[in-house]
């Protein structure tokens, strides 16, 4: 290492204090790289030294605005915060550097999950429902009967399907989920359950109607809870707010059968804990190695695994309603994880 005089070292260090690479004062001062690099770490050790490379095109100010940008709800990707950031910078700034600086930042792209859109008013209604059932124990919720319709497609889910594959993988049958130009076809299907299990499940056959849901509540509720050893006052029925359950024939068809209704908030599948239950029997149904030949095998199955559901499995279910419901509470009437 060269000795360098007192004037020179001084140099140096105030160089080094400023800011400047070990290249950069090497080629102000004219002395060697490592000469430089060596007086750095015998009299600066602490100072941290460049890492090399390209300057970074975003400065700690850029990056904490485009954080602002995301988490603030200006900008929901990469692609809209680069256009903000070109705008203010006047420099070209691609989607990636974007994405990789938001992700040194702490911040994750995922996928938007998709839930019913909540206005201002679903909102109120949620936080009044909260607000009113806050206090609830699962005790309480186990007088409650939960109703509810899905629809099981043939072929595939309507969600998102996950499938491995090795680098370079080709397409094969494994790695696709084969449509028909028709869907495939599917089917409905109405259910309840309760504290004591999954009640009778009802195929919808056409359109469901006013008086066809009628027809299913005087046919399989009534013998649910005949199975179940109960009577209408016993429970609390609940339904969400389609239009065929909050119709005058089916109003008066609970009035007329002394039931006792849950006013239910609109847009609220995430307090239904029957909606786990359909998830359960899609993932069951995807189990199988092989499609169905046709709507009356899905319907088949649909019926076997739902035959397969255990009370246990309801009842776990119930006792998270006092956790959906302070959830929402927490949320204002706003989306839960639910």
């Amino acid at each position: 290492m060269k000795r360098l005089s007192s004037d020179e070292l001084h140099n140096i260090l105030s160089l080094i204090d400023s800011g400047n690479s070990a290249c950069c004062i090497a080629a102000i001062t004219g002395f060697n790289k490592s000469t430089v690099t060596c007086y750095w770490e015998q009299h600066h050790p602490d100072t941290p030294k460049s890492s090399g490379g390209r300057p970074s095109k975003l400065s700690p100010t850029d990056v904490r605005h485009a954080v602002r940008l995301v988490t603030s709800g200006e900008a929901e990707n990469a692609a809209q915060v680069a256009r903000s950031l070109q705008t203010i910078t006047n420099n070209s700034i691609t989607c990636q550097t974007v994405g990789i600086h938001l992700k040194k930042a702490g911040l994750k792209a995922v996928v938007k999950k998709k839930r019913p859109l909540l206005s201002v008013r679903h909102r109120h209604e949620r936080l009044d429902f909260a607000t009113t059932y806050l206090h609830w124990t699962v005790h309480d919720w186990m007088h409650v009967l939960w109703t509810d319709e899905v629809k099981f497609n043939r072929l595939n889910s309507d969600g998102t399907s996950w499938v491995y594959k090795r680098a370079g993988e080709g397409l094969s049958d494994r790695l696709v989920g084969g449509t028909l130009k028709f869907g495939g076809g599917s089917l409905m299907m109405w259910g309840c359950m309760s504290w004591d299990g999954t009640g009778e499940a009802c195929r919808i056959l056409g359109t469901l109607n006013a008086e066809l849901y009628c027809q299913i509540l005087d046919d399989e509720l009534l013998t649910s809870i005949e199975k179940w050893g109960k009577e209408p006052a016993d429970i609390i029925f609940q339904q969400d707010n389609d239009p065929k359950h909050t119709s005058k024939l089916a109003q008066k068809w609970l009035e007329d059968h002394e039931f006792c209704v849950l006013k239910w908030p609109a847009q609220s599948p995430d307090l239904n804990p029957i909606e786990h239950l359909w998830s359960h029997i899609k993932w069951k149904l995807a189990a199988y190695k092989e499609h169905p030949k046709g709507i009356e095998e899905l319907w088949e199955r649909v019926q076997a695994e739902w035959d397969k559901i255990e009370p246990e499995t309801c009842q776990n279910l119930i006792e998270s309603m006092p956790r959906r419901v302070q959830a929402v509470y927490k949320a204002k009437g706003g989306y839960t994880k639910y």
